[in-house]
């Protein structure tokens, strides 16, 4: 791949078994490889799609998936557990054979449940390969997300989450907290920071993080909500230069937290309490951040406090 040319090529492997039996117990409905295709499209350009199966058993799915292009690879039937596990060796031998083989494939979509991928995953990345995972939440092991670059739950896909939004039809805000944070860490470490930037730095984070899950079509969406609230400022377009925002409402909790630290070192157990006795208005969710640990260590990266100590033990104190 040319430098003039950085569009993302991705290989789609699918261990369909586990897709197609975690799509009908937990979501009522049938797998359907379109909702993923379109996600992936937005991602790069796929080269190659293929689904492990033995295909006598989803013989509505091979039809669906012959539409989408998808190569079906047969793993017939045999005794106990060996079904299993040839297909999720067979998929890893020829993940990591095309890995070799064809350098210009910078990201791999690895998408099962199974955390005896895992190893599959983990071997992607040594190779220096992107890797995007993709699950039914309630049949995916806790394991394999973190193991991913970034993973992708198919039931946000098909709008299987509908709580993501508020009774006046506003996305919820509990989980922007991640991107404030995220931001204000980049910010005083490195400078200036573009969103896809950003972006990246989230998904390092938290792999599962995903703006549509709350309620956004894309990131520049979520930023541009968080500039209407004063958290963050954007500039330029594209790929916009994002800051910490200076509103007029983080600026007068930080006030509140420096007058409450004013008089020496505050337990953190205690300092919430102690700053809405100074200012009952005081919300760090009104802010975006999710919890109020959140906002003392986004507080901490932009240099105004300092945090010593471990567990319920911790105290916090003026920085400088």
């Amino acid at each position: 791949m040319s430098d003039v040319d950085p569009e993302p090529r991705l290989a789609v492997f699918l261990d369909y078994e586990n897709l197609a039996i975690g799509s009908r117990d937990n979501l009522g409905r049938a797998f359907d490889f379109g909702v993923v295709a379109d996600a992936l499209a937005e991602r790069g350009r796929v080269i190659t799609r293929k689904a492990y199966a033995d295909w006598s058993y989803f013989d509505d799915d091979r039809r669906m998936l012959t539409r989408h292009h998808v190569e079906l690879v047969d793993i017939p039937q045999k005794m106990g557990g060996s079904r299993k596990n040839a297909a999720d060796i067979k998929m890893a031998v020829d993940a990591v054979e095309l890995a070799l083989d064809r350098e210009y494939i910078s990201t791999f979509v690895v998408c099962t449940g199974d955390s005896d991928l895992s190893p599959l995953v983990q071997k992607l990345r040594e190779l220096d390969r992107h890797v995007i995972g993709v699950g039914v939440r309630d049949s995916t092991s806790k394991l394999l997300p973190s193991a991913c670059d970034e993973f992708m739950f198919y039931d946000n896909l098909v709008g299987g989450d509908d709580d993501t939004r508020t009774d006046d039809g506003e996305p919820a805000t509990t989980d922007t907290a991640i991107v404030v944070s995220t931001l204000a860490g980049l910010e005083s470490s490195s400078g200036s920071v573009r969103a896809s930037t950003l972006k990246r730095a989230v998904l390092r984070k938290d792999p599962t993080f995903s703006e549509t899950e709350l309620g956004f079509r894309g990131f520049r969406a979520l930023l541009a909500s968080l500039e209407k609230q004063g958290l963050v400022t954007l500039s330029g377009e594209g790929d916009p230069e994002v800051s910490m925002g200076g509103a007029a409402a983080q600026e007068q909790a930080e006030q509140v937290l420096l007058a409450v630290l004013a008089d020496g070192d505050v337990p953190l157990t205690g300092l919430k309490t102690a700053m809405r006795k100074r200012d009952q208005s005081f919300s760090e969710r009104n802010l975006g951040y999710r919890t109020f640990s959140s906002f003392v260590r986004a507080a901490e990266a932009r240099g105004i406090v300092k945090l010593s100590g471990a567990d319920n033990a911790q105290v916090v104190r003026r920085a400088g």
